[in-house]
């Protein structure tokens, strides 16, 4: 019998599943793959327990943003409050100078009116006594001058 290339390949592969088989190698493979396995089992929970953790932060940051979009909102509306609180005030105080500086300008009119009467009554007094005076003197050419300054005082005492 002749022994051809065909019959030493398949001794040659009997030889190496031998081998294979005396090493233990599907065992090996085996433990290897399971080890492996096992890794990326590990590597997939940590990764969702990741996944988990950042949906948690997303939630966090979310309801912090909302916070503070609302507690902005309160402090524009405060703002808003205060300044409309400031311009009313404003009105109120200009309204208040406004009625004041009018109030003292007519009681500056008032006092003018009255110096201005009391002017033009001293005058009036003035001329009503210098008057007087020479109509008592024209017609006393002669008499008594205590008699004129008595008629002269009696028309000043009535006159004021």
């Amino acid at each position: 019998m002749a022994f051809d290339n065909t019959f030493w390949a398949l001794i040659g592969l009997i030889l190496f599943f031998v081998l294979i088989a005396y090493l233990k190698v599907p065992g090996m493979m085996s433990k290897a793959l399971d080890k492996r396995s096992h890794q990326i089992r590990n590597e997939i929970e940590e990764a969702r327990e990741l996944k988990e953790e950042a949906k948690r932060q997303l939630a966090e940051f979310q309801r912090r943003r909302r916070e503070a979009e609302d507690e902005a909102r309160e402090i524009v509306a405060m703002a808003q409050r205060e300044a409309s609180a400031l311009l009313e005030d404003a009105h109120r105080k200009s309204a208040e100078y406004v009625a004041r500086r009018t109030q003292v300008a007519e009681q500056k009119i008032v006092q003018a009116e009255a110096d201005a009467i009391a002017e033009v009554r001293a005058s009036a007094v003035n001329i009503a006594v210098e008057a007087a005076t020479r109509i008592i003197q024209e017609r006393n050419v002669g008499g008594d001058g205590a008699m004129t300054d008595q008629s002269i005082a009696e028309v000043r005492r009535r006159l004021n």
